[in-house]
C-alpha cells in the first residue's frame, strides 16, 4: 500500500486533460466529426472494450499566440464489431489495437507477495521472541532450555571469595569432593544426595555460593532461573526441563543450578484454576527428572530460594532435594570476614578497624555489607581522599540503613525543636533502662522517610529476647511521645512509627510469645497460607471468641500502658538531662555515643 501510494504521489504528471465519456454514442459522434487523431482500443476480460481517443485542440493565450494541446477521451463500451471498420475508414485517425495483458504479475503482487512478507515477518518475530538457549536462535527452539553453560575461562569465584557462611560452605564442599573423587563416597555403598537446596534471606550469598562450587569443581555448570521455564505456550516449561536434563546427561558429571526455585516449584493446587495448569506441568516434569523412572545419572541439582514455605512438599522430600542448607545472615565474625573480602578491592586508611563496622551492622546481609564498602569508596572519592576512612564507612552505613540526608528539606524552628525533644526522649529512656542496647547515635537530620533517628547497637548478636527486654523496647518507643508531652505540652504525629512498632510488639507478646500472665502460654490466632499470595497470614479473629478478643486487646493495652508509665517516670526524674540533650541536638544536629554520655553525666 505504501509502495503504490508513493508511486502515485511521485509519478510524473503528463499534463494532458482527460475527459471520461459515459455515453458511447457521444464518442461515435465525435469520431464521425473527425475530432480524433488517434484511437487505442483494448479488450477486457469481461467482454467490454476500453477506448482511449486523443484530440488535438488549438488554444490561444491572451497575446493571441496559438498552440496545439492534446485532450484525452476515455470511454468503456460493449464490444462493437463495426467499430474497427469505422476506425480503418478514417485515414486521419491512427488506430492502435492492443491485446489484454497477462495479469500474472498482478496476481503475484496482490496475493503471493503479501503472504511471503507476512511469513517473513512472523519468522523474524518468533526468532526474536523464542530464540536463545542451548539450541541457538532458530524459529522453533522455544522448547529448548535457556540454561547457560558457565565458562571458567576468566577470573572464577572460589570458596575463598565466600565469607560468613562456614557451615554452608562445608556442606557444598562435599559436592566438589564427590565430583573430583566419586569412589571416596561410593565405596561403602552410599550415594551422594541428588539435590542441594540453599535457603536463606535475600542477599546472604546463595547464588555466590553456587558460583563458588562451579569454580572449585571445574565441571560443566548450567545456570538457569526459575522464571526461564515459564512461557505463554502450553507445554514449553516441561519441554525446557526435559531439554535441560538431557543436556546435563550429555555433559555428566555436571551441576545444574536453578536460581529462584519458588518461581517454578510453588505448591500445586493453590491457583485460581484447580486443573493441571502450565506451571504444574513444569513442576511435575522437574519432579520426574530428579527422581523418576528415568533419573539423570551424574547430574547434581542445586537450587536457591528465599521462600521455602511456598515450595511444593514433593520437591523437598529425600531423593530430590536431600539437603536443605541454611544460609543465614552472618554473625559479627562473619560480617567482619565479609567486609575484609570486599575491602580487598579498595584502599583503606590505616586506622580503619573493620570489627567496629561489623559490630555496628547487626542483621546486615552480605549484599548490605558489600554496598557499605562500595558506598564508602564513592564518598571518599567524592571528597578526593587518598584512602577510605572510618568516618566514610560510618556515613555509608548510615546512608544504607537510615537513608540519605535530605538536606534540601527545610524545617521550621518549632518543628526542629519538636524533633529534638522526641529523639532526646528515646535516647534518655534508653540510657536509663537497664539492659537496653547502647545508643550509638542520635540525629535530627531528616533521613529517608524519618525526620529524626535514634540508633542503638547491641553489644552482641541476639537470637532471642526475654520478656524484660521486650518491655524495655516498648518503654524506649514510648519515650519520644512522652518527651513531647512533658516538655512541650503537646504531642505531634511524629510518633506514628513508634506507636505501630509498639503495638505490634505488644500483640506478639500476647498472641505469639505467651508472655501474658492472665491469658497464659497460648497462641491466639491461626496462621494459614494465602492460596494466591503464597505467604503466611494471621487471621486475628480465627480460633477464639469475641470475649477472648476483648481480653487480648486488654492485655495489649496493659503492656503498652506499663511501658508508658516506665518511660514517664524516667523522663520526669531526669528532665534537666532531657533538656540538655535536646539543646545539644538543636546545636549540633547529630550526637554520637561518647557525646551522649558526657551530656548525661553533666
Amino acid at each position: 500500500m505504501l509502495f503504490f501510494a508513493f508511486q502515485n504521489l511521485f509519478s510524473p504528471k503528463s499534463g494532458v486533460e482527460t475527459v471520461i465519456l459515459h455515453d458511447y454514442n457521444e464518442f461515435l459522434r465525435m469520431l464521425d466529426q473527425n475530432k480524433f487523431v488517434s484511437v487505442q482500443v483494448t479488450p477486457d476480460s469481461d467482454g467490454t472494450i476500453a477506448i482511449v481517443a486523443i484530440e488535438k485542440v488549438e488554444k490561444k493565450d491572451e497575446k493571441g499566440n496559438s498552440s496545439i494541446e492534446e485532450k484525452k477521451y476515455v470511454v468503456t463500451a460493449l464490444a462493437d464489431p463495426k467499430l474497427i471498420e469505422k476506425l480503418t475508414s478514417k485515414p486521419q485517425v491512427k488506430f492502435i489495437p492492443t491485446k489484454q495483458p497477462s495479469n500474472w504479475f498482478g496476481v503475484i503482487l496482490g496475493w503471493v507477495l503479501p503472504v511471503v512478507l507476512f511469513f517473513l515477518l512472523w519468522s523474524f518475530l518468533m526468532k526474536r521472541q523464542m530464540g536463545g538457549g542451548m539450541g541457538g536462535g532458530q524459529i522453533m527452539n522455544f522448547g529448548k532450555s535457556r540454561a547457560k553453560l558457565l565458562q571458567q575461562n576468566g577470573a572464577r569465584v572460589t570458596f575463598n571469595d565466600v565469607a560468613g557462611a562456614e557451615e554452608a560452605k562445608k556442606e557444598v564442599r562435599e559436592v566438589v569432593e564427590f565430583l573430583k573423587d566419586p569412589q571416596k563416597f561410593t565405596k561403602l555403598g552410599g550415594r551422594l544426595p541428588k539435590g542441594y537446596l540453599l535457603i536463606g534471606p535475600p542477599g546472604t550469598g546463595k547464588t555466590l555460593l553456587a558460583r563458588a562450587v562451579a569454580g572449585e569443581a571445574n565441571v560443566p555448570f548450567f545456570n538457569i532461573t526459575g522464571s526461564d521455564f515459564v512461557e505463554i505456550f502450553v507445554g514449553v516449561g516441561a519441554s525446557r526441563v526435559r531439554d535441560l536434563f538431557a543436556e546435563g546427561k550429555k555433559n555428566a558429571p555436571c551441576i545444574v543450578f536453578i536460581d529462584e526455585l519458588d518461581a517454578v516449584a510453588r505448591s500445586r493446587g493453590v491457583g485460581l484454576i484447580a486443573s493441571n495448569d502450565e506451571r504444574e506441568q513444569t513442576l511435575n516434569q522437574l519432579l520426574s527428572e530428579m527422581d523418576g523412572f528415568e533419573t539423570a545419572k551424574g547430574v547434581i541439582v542445586m537450587a536457591a530460594t528465599n521462600r521455602p514455605e511456598v515450595l511444593d512438599k514433593a520437591i523437598l522430600r529425600p531423593g530430590r532435594f536431600d539437603r536443605q542448607i541454611m544460609v543465614p545472615r552472618p554473625d559479627v565474625k562473619g560480617r567482619e570476614a565479609i567486609l575484609k573480602v570486599h575491602a580487598k578491592k579498595i584502599k583503606l586508611a590505616e586506622e580503619v578497624d573493620l570489627s567496629i563496622v561489623a559490630r555496628g551492622t547487626p542483621g546486615a546481609s552480605g549484599a548490605d555489607l558489600e554496598s557499605i564498602i562500595n558506598e564508602a569508596a564513592l564518598l571518599a572519592a567524592r571528597d578526593k581522599k587518598e584512602a577510605v576512612s572510618l568516618r566514610d564507612l560510618e556515613l555509608a552505613k548510615d546512608k544504607i540503613f537510615m537513608g540519605d540526608e535530605r538536606k534540601s528539606l527545610v524545617l521550621s524552628a518549632g518543628t526542629k525543636r519538636t524533633i529534638a525533644y522526641h529523639e532526646a526522649g528515646h535516647t534518655l529512656v534508653a540510657k536509663f533502662t537497664e539492659g537496653a542496647d547502647p545508643v550509638n547515635k542520635v540525629s535530627i537530620i531528616p533521613r529517608g522517610m524519618a525526620l529524626g533517628v535514634t540508633q542503638q547497637l547491641p553489644v552482641e548478636d541476639k537470637h532471642l529476647y526475654t520478656k524484660k527486654q521486650v518491655e524495655d523496647m516498648l518503654a524506649i518507643l514510648m519515650g519520644g511521645r512522652l518527651a513531647e508531652k512533658i516538655c512541650l505540652g503537646d504531642i505531634s504525629t511524629g510518633a506514628e512509627n513508634d506507636i505501630a512498632r509498639a503495638t505490634e510488639l505488644a500483640e506478639n507478646m500476647v498472641k505469639r510469645w505467651g508472655m501474658s500472665e492472665t491469658l497464659g502460654p497460648i497462641k491466639w490466632g491461626k496462621e494459614s497460607e494465602h492460596p494466591f499470595l503464597g505467604s503466611q497470614i494471621v487471621d486475628s479473629h480465627q480460633g477464639y471468641s469475641e470475649e477472648m478478643a476483648k481480653a487480648i486487646d486488654g492485655e495489649v493495652r496493659g503492656f503498652i500502658e506499663k511501658a508508658r508509665q516506665s518511660a514517664q517516670k524516667i523522663i520526669s526524674e531526669n528532665r534537666s538531662k532531657l533538656e540538655a540533650l535536646a539543646d545539644a541536638l538543636l546545636e549540633k544536629e547529630t550526637l554520637d555515643g561518647a557525646e551522649i554520655d558526657e551530656i548525661i553525666k553533666g
